[in-house]
């Protein structure tokens, strides 16, 4: 259960990268959209499974890996672009 919830924060640092430098440039978009669709995809299992260390996972793992999502989304140039028009 320990590794459920510490590997998610693992995100933490990639988050804080992409505010100090303002910029995701660097991370595929499709990369991200599909990763967090897929992440998501897999909450609702994970809030029904009677094994917590899922429960947990599945939770923290959508919190975190949502910030990642965000963060790319709001500090990369494509989607910047499309927004300052």
């Amino acid at each position: 259960m320990v590794s459920g919830i510490v590997m998610p924060f693992f995100n933490i640092p990639l988050i804080m990268r992409i505010i100090r430098r303002r910029s995701s440039e660097d991370i595929s978009l499709v990369w991200v959209v599909g990763a967090w669709i897929c992440v998501m995809g897999m909450v609702p299992q994970s809030l029904q499974s009677p094994d917590s260390v899922l429960l947990t996972f599945g939770i923290v793992n959508g919190l975190f890996f949502t910030g990642v999502f965000v963060s790319v989304l709001s500090f990369h140039p494509a989607i910047r672009k499309i927004i300052c028009r």
